[in-house]
């Protein structure tokens, strides 16, 4: 016969000789104690935002330093052949901002923005913006062509 050490069993036995105790009760919490957790810009201020921040032509010098992220900053140091908030290398003759869309629980929102060119040539480019960037500002830019 081979002995073994005690294990998992005799701890198992063990346990019933230990003192239950009855769990803690429960508390409860009025509904009003609860702070909500800001839910962050909507997609209507997003959209008021990118409407002014591109404006007709293309953002102002004060919006391209204050209401863009770094990592937009540090993408048009070293991208100097083209704007990297308009995808191209021109000023536009106008730009359309379309519907915003939310996604709450990925903290970002997006719309597509147009950019007209003579002769009815259009553009397009996803303008991306934290929800929670404060002040509001564009996080990044993804170009389409």
């Amino acid at each position: 016969m081979m002995l073994k050490p005690y294990g998992l069993g005799a701890l198992l036995l063990a346990l019933p000789a230990l003192p239950v105790m009855p769990p803690a009760p429960a508390v409860a919490v009025p509904v009003a104690a609860v702070a909500a957790a800001p839910e962050g810009h909507t997609a209507d201020q997003i959209g008021r935002f990118l409407v002014r921040f591109y404006g007709e032509h293309g953002p102002s010098d004060h919006d391209r330093r204050h209401h863009i992220s770094q990592v937009l900053l540090d993408r048009q140091l070293t991208n100097t052949e083209s704007d990297v908030l308009l995808c191209a290398q021109n000023e536009p003759q106008d730009i359309g901002v379309g519907p915003v869309t939310v996604a709450q629980a990925a903290g970002v929102g997006w719309a597509t923005v147009t950019t007209h060119w003579g002769s009815d040539k259009t553009d397009t480019f996803t303008a991306y913006v934290r929800l929670d960037s404060q002040p509001i500002r564009i996080d990044d830019v993804i170009c389409f062509g």
